[in-house]
C-alpha cells in the first residue's frame, strides 16, 4: 500500500464537490464505496503534489494571532484582521484559518 497523504484539501470546495459526486454514485449504484476511496486517496495525492510542484508565490501576513494550536503535525492558526502582501497587490480580511502541515508525506522520516 502507497504512503497515505493529508486528507485536508477534502475540505476544500472542489473536495466537497468531489465528496458529493461520489456520494451521489454510489447512492444511485454506479459506483462502489472502495472504488470512491480509491478516487479520494487519489484526489488526495494529486492536490498535495500539484500544489508542492506548481505553487511558487509567496506571501507576507501581518495580523493579531487569535489562537495556535499544533496537534498529529498539524498547525492551525487564526488570525484576526490579517494583511496579505504579495508582489504587487496587498488584500486585506477580517479573519483568517491557516492550517500548516508537514511538507514529508505523513509516516515519512
Amino acid at each position: 500500500m502507497s504512503t497515505p497523504f493529508y486528507e485536508l484539501y477534502r475540505r476544500s470546495s472542489i473536495g466537497m464537490a468531489l465528496t458529493d459526486s461520489l456520494d451521489e454514485l454510489i447512492q444511485n449504484g454506479h459506483l462502489t464505496p472502495q472504488l470512491a476511496m480509491r478516487v479520494l486517496n487519489a484526489f488526495d495525492k494529486s492536490i498535495a503534489e500539484g500544489l508542492s510542484q506548481l505553487v511558487r508565490n509567496r506571501t507576507t501576513i501581518k495580523g493579531h494571532l487569535d489562537t495556535y494550536r499544533f496537534c498529529d503535525d498539524v498547525w492551525t492558526f487564526i488570525v484576526e484582521n490579517p494583511s496579505f502582501r504579495f508582489d504587487s497587490e496587498m488584500v486585506n480580511a477580517d479573519k483568517v484559518k491557516i492550517v500548516a502541515c508537514n511538507a514529508k508525506k505523513p509516516g515519512e522520516q
